[in-house]
């Protein structure tokens, strides 16, 4: 299995509607490096879902329901698409600040490449953030 982060802006796409909807076409990536990255997930891998520009904070699981294929929003190109569904919404958000001053997670994708919509984390990370998201979330 492999674990990857996704982006969205709340206003355009959150995770609370894919919960309500139990399924996305992720589309509309339009970086050679993202679409690349949509085209090495597999069925099963699983997704960490950040809200950008509003939030700024991961805030749930999600896994890859359908590998990639033509992205039906592409007019033209070479752009791909892949299936996602909800797992579980995090107990408490992880945000961009404590990602950043977390030691283990110095070298992801959103703390260097902060504009890639698609990335790669490895099982490490994966699991810090969740470790993160769990913490402080008992007393609540």
């Amino acid at each position: 299995m492999a674990y990857w982060l996704v982006k969205s802006e709340p206003f355009v796409y959150s995770f609370e509607r894919l919960l309500e909807e139990k399924r996305v076409v992720w589309d509309g990536v339009r970086n050679y490096m993202a679409r690349n990255y949509l085209r090495d997930m597999k069925k099963g891998d699983r997704v960490l879902f950040y809200h950008s520009r509003e939030g700024l904070e991961v805030v749930g699981v999600c896994e890859v329901l359908q590998e990639h294929y033509p992205d039906p929003s592409a007019d033209s190109g070479d752009w791909s698409a892949v299936d996602l569904g909800p797992v579980i919404a995090l107990p408490r958000p992880v945000p961009l600040k404590q990602i950043k001053t977390t030691p283990e997670l110095q070298n992801i994708g959103q703390v260097r490449m902060g504009r890639l919509s698609v990335m790669p984390l490895t099982g490490e990370e994966y699991e810090k953030i969740l470790e993160l998201a769990r913490e402080g979330s008992e007393s609540q």
